[in-house]
């Protein structure tokens, strides 16, 4: 369980082939958490195992092919930027939301208009849009987020200085992929209206 709040930015340094999917290496030798292996990290949203002792900043994980088809761990390159989240405890401070680490589907930028009111807009998938309600909460890539504005097919979200500078949100440009997960609250009471056939 996370919070939404990114804590540092990592770099692949590399995402290498293996028999289950790729060995994700992540270079965060900012970052004054130091986990062990088995811990769970939030890397761009996506709740990740370490998968041994970190060595020299450099934090390994294992991501599976599930993982890299529903997320946009598949599509990154080495050099690419990553958020950073250690996994929270009971008596963390909750400053975001709840953030499962567990991505609902990939999002593309539509737009992104910069100035004093810094917008990007973003066209999730189709059966996601009844989850995004207006003022409610939302991660993306890892970071928790208030919903702007909605469309029919797309959400804006507002940035401030503070997130432009500290993660990798101030990087979106238009055509860009990244990933989306809904709050949790919102998914649980449209599971139960639908297994349940209430309105």
């Amino acid at each position: 369980m996370f919070t939404g709040l990114v804590q540092s930015m990592g770099s692949i340094r590399d995402l290498s082939p293996t028999e289950t999917g790729r060995r994700l290496i992540v270079h965060a030798p900012g970052w004054s958490h130091h986990p062990s292996a088995g811990d769970s990290i939030s890397v761009s949203g996506c709740c990740l195992t370490v998968a041994e002792p970190p060595q020299n900043g450099d934090l390994a994980f294992d991501v599976v092919t599930e993982t890299l088809r529903r997320t946009t761990l598949g599509e990154r390159a080495a050099g690419d930027c990553v958020n950073l989240e250690h996994a929270s405890r009971a008596d963390t401070l909750l400053g975001g939301h709840i953030v499962q680490g567990h991505i609902d589907g990939v999002a593309e930028v539509l737009t992104v208009t910069k100035g004093e009111d810094w917008r990007v807009r973003l066209k999730p998938p189709a059966d996601l849009i009844a989850l995004i309600p207006p003022k409610g909460s939302i991660a993306i890539e890892g970071v928790s987020l208030t919903i702007a504005e909605v469309g029919d097919d797309w959400f804006e979200i507002a940035l401030i200085p503070t997130t432009l500078r500290e993660t990798t949100l101030g990087e979106l440009r238009a055509g860009m992929r990244c990933n989306l997960e809904t709050d949790i609250l919102a998914r649980t009471v449209a599971h139960w209206l639908e297994r349940t056939g209430r309105s």
